[in-house]
């Protein structure tokens, strides 16, 4: 398999598992404000999702590319700019899912689901559109 493509796939897997931390946390948060009114609810469940997704997705993505970096002199900004690309890639996909994750939060816990069920499938339904436009952005930016 082509270098690139192992890259990709690396990224993507970061992401996932990014995904998979982030929706225990942000099914607990959403359960535990229950109680609060639905845009209570959906707007700091997304606040600690969002948090909490950056913080695993940049240590996951720092340790994976460590020694990538660390070997290419030649390049010494290759992290920052590889950084960027990144960045700006998750920051578009982030916008729209951000806004898919409120909008479907909110839908769901205004027609009585319950605030975990709403949570996590919210969450579902925004991160397979931040995927897919994220690595729309990741091509485009040709990050690899």
């Amino acid at each position: 398999m082509k270098q690139k493509y192992k890259e990709y796939l690396k990224l993507n897997k970061n992401l996932l598992i990014a995904f998979a931390v982030d929706v225990i946390i942000s099914t607990i948060v959403a359960n535990d404000l229950a109680e609060e009114e639905s845009y209570v609810n959906s707007t700091i469940t997304i606040i600690v999702d969002f948090t909490t997704y950056f913080s695993v997705f940049l240590v996951l993505f720092l340790f994976d590319n460590r020694k990538k970096y660390k070997k290419d002199s030649d390049r010494p900004n290759a992290l920052k700019g590889d950084l960027m690309k990144v960045i700006s890639s998750l920051g578009v996909g982030e916008v729209v899912y951000l806004a898919n994750r409120w909008f479907w939060q909110f839908h769901f816990l205004n027609i009585g689901t319950e605030a975990y069920q709403a949570s996590l499938i919210a969450q579902l339904i925004a991160f397979v559109i931040f995927m897919i436009v994220t690595n729309i952005m990741l091509k485009i930016t040709k990050l690899h």
